[in-house]
C-alpha cells in the first residue's frame, strides 16, 4: 500500500515538474519570438535607412588629386558606411544604357559631372544628422552640389518612428503577460505541495531547509525551460535561413546572444522571486487557511 501511494506521489510530482517546465517554456519561446521580431524589426529599419544615396556632384575643374583626396577623406569619415566613385563618363554610359540614346554624341560634350555615392551610416540618417554631413561636406570648395531625397529621409523615419512605438507598447504588454503566466504557474506548482510545506514546518524543519530545495528545483526548471525555448529558436532561425538565405544579412548575433541571455534570466529569475515568495507566503499561513 506504502510503495502504491509512494509511486503515485512520484507521478505526481513527475508530472508537475513537466507541466511547469512546459508552462515556463512556451511563455519564454512566444517572448524569445517577440524578442527576434524587435531586433530584426531595427536591423531591417537600419537597412531602409543605409540605402538612401546622397550624391556629391564636383565641379568640371576639379582634378584627378583633389577626387583621390575626398576619397581618402570618406574612408576615415565616421558618417560613411559605403561609398562609389562615379566618373562622368560611367555616369554617361549609364545614362545611355537607360534611355537607349548617346546624348553625349547628340549635344557634342559631356554635361555631367564628377560624383560620389555615399550610403550614410543608419545613425546618421536623421534630418539633423544629415544636415550636418551635408553642411560639412559643403565647406570643400570643389564640390559643386549635393543630393539626396529629403523628402524620403523624413518619411522613412516617422514611419519607422511610428511601427517602433507600437512595437514597444505590445512588447511591453507580452512581456507583462508574460511575467504573470509564470508567475501563476509556479505558484499553483506550490500551491499542490501546500499540506507538505506545512507538515514539514510543524516537525521542526527551518523556512530554509523546506524552501531552498523547491527553490533549487525551480531554478533549474526554469534553466531547463529557458534552454529549450532557445534551442528551439536557433533551430526555426537555421531552418528559415536555410530556405531564405537573404536572411543571413539581417541577423545580429551580438543581438542574439543578448536575447538568449536575458531569456535565461527572465526563466531563472521568474522562477526564483515566484517560489521563493509562495513558499514563505504558505509558511507564514495557518493550518486553518489551507483548506
Amino acid at each position: 500500500m506504502s510503495s502504491s501511494y509512494d509511486k503515485f506521489q512520484k507521478r505526481r510530482l513527475i508530472s508537475s515538474y513537466f507541466s511547469v517546465v512546459l508552462s515556463v517554456f512556451l511563455v519564454l519561446f512566444l517572448l524569445g519570438m517577440l524578442g527576434l521580431f524587435i531586433i530584426n524589426s531595427k536591423k531591417l529599419a537600419d537597412d531602409f535607412r543605409e540605402n538612401i544615396a546622397m550624391t556629391v556632384f564636383f565641379k568640371n575643374e576639379a582634378n584627378d588629386t583633389i577626387i583621390k583626396s575626398f576619397d581618402a577623406e570618406l574612408k576615415k569619415a565616421p558618417f560613411a558606411k559605403t561609398f562609389e566613385y562615379v566618373s562622368k563618363d560611367a555616369a554617361a554610359k549609364q545614362h545611355t544604357d537607360i534611355i537607349g540614346e548617346d546624348f553625349v554624341t547628340f549635344l557634342g560634350e559631356n554635361p555631367l559631372q564628377n560624383s560620389f555615392d555615399i550610403h550614410l551610416k543608419a545613425d546618421y540618417v536623421y534630418r539633423d544628422s544629415i544636415a550636418k554631413v551635408e553642411s560639412q561636406l559643403r565647406k570643400n570648395p570643389m564640390i559643386s552640389d549635393i543630393v539626396y531625397d529629403k523628402q524620403l529621409v523624413n518619411l522613412v523615419n516617422d514611419n519607422i518612428k511610428k511601427v517602433s512605438m507600437w512595437i514597444l507598447i505590445i512588447s511591453g504588454f507580452f512581456t507583462i503577460i508574460a511575467v504573470l503566466l509564470i508567475n501563476s504557474s509556479l505558484r499553483l506548482s506550490i500551491h499542490s505541495n501546500r499540506f507538505i510545506i506545512k507538515t514539514m514546518q510543524m516537525v521542526g524543519a527551518t523556512r530554509g531547509f523546506i524552501s531552498r530545495p523547491m527553490t533549487i528545483r525551480a531554478i533549474i526548471n526554469g534553466m531547463i525551460s529557458a534552454v529549450i525555448a532557445i534551442i528551439l529558436i536557433i533551430s526555426l532561425i537555421t531552418w528559415a535561413e536555410s530556405l531564405e538565405p537573404q536572411l543571413k544579412a539581417i541577423r545580429d548575433t551580438k543581438l542574439n546572444i543578448i536575447l538568449f541571455a536575458g531569456m535565461l534570466f527572465v526563466g531563472v529569475g521568474i522562477s526564483w522571486y515566484s517560489t521563493h515568495r509562495s513558499v514563505l507566503k504558505y509558511l507564514k499561513m495557518k493550518l486553518d487557511d489551507l483548506y
